[in-house]
């Protein structure tokens, strides 16, 4: 376990942070009269107050109960912290601080308890499906009873609907004037008539357009 701790900067000043606010809340407890071993049991009581409601805040985000513990217990311990700053006379303790130290403790063990103790909703899961029989039900067989209901015809084939015809290529009248002046050329030189594949690629163009040019120009 010890293994898995990292000493880093963080570590230290949490511990340092830690061992300040500790020891500001002893002297503010002690100052309102809790001497000996109570004094000090006042920042664990703190402490562990703000721990519990955090943990309960990381499962439950939306927990107000686990809200309010933790604002209390952040409140007392920045109370604790600023009060021992000079701006409260340690020796002489107002009435009000008193009971406030005094109370504390009943009401950390009500916030503790409560954090502890507060049920989670279950998450819903859904419902199994029914498990599908292996073995149908038996069809029976009963000769006996005469079937008298009227027979119905077989429906009728539906025809099948006529394929629509290809789309032929519009074909610009530019395109055409200059394939006619490559055909007439190609007759010229080889004495046959020009093909839809050597149209193609004279022209660069796709094969079902040299194929609708070349019927235009037969």
């Amino acid at each position: 376990m010890f293994r898995s701790i990292r000493i880093d900067a963080v570590l230290i000043q949490a511990v340092i942070a830690g061992a300040l606010s500790f020891a500001h809340l002893h002297d503010l407890a002690e100052a309102a009269g809790q001497s000996g071993w109570k004094a000090w049991a006042y920042p664990v009581s703190v402490d562990l107050l703000l721990v519990a409601a955090w943990r309960r805040l990381r499962g439950a985000r939306r927990d107000r109960s686990a809200w309010t513990w933790f604002v209390i217990a952040l409140v007392a311990s920045l109370g604790a912290n600023v009060a021992t700053a000079g701006l409260l006379d340690l020796d002489h303790v107002p009435a009000w601080l008193r009971i406030l130290v005094a109370g504390w403790p009943a009401l950390a063990f009500l916030g503790g308890t409560l954090l502890v103790h507060q049920p989670t909703e279950p998450t819903p899961t859904a419902a199994p499906a029914p498990a599908a029989s292996a073995d149908p039900a038996p069809v029976i067989d009963r000769p006996d009873v005469a079937d008298d209901g009227p027979e119905i015809a077989p429906a009728k084939p539906v025809p099948a609907l006529p394929e629509a015809p290809a789309s032929v290529p519009v074909v610009p009248p530019a395109l055409v004037d200059h394939a006619r002046k490559v055909a007439t050329e190609h007759r010229t030189r080889t004495g046959t008539d020009i093909d839809t594949a050597t149209l193609r690629a004279r022209l660069g163009i796709p094969e079902d357009l040299a194929g609708a040019i070349v019927a235009q120009l037969a």
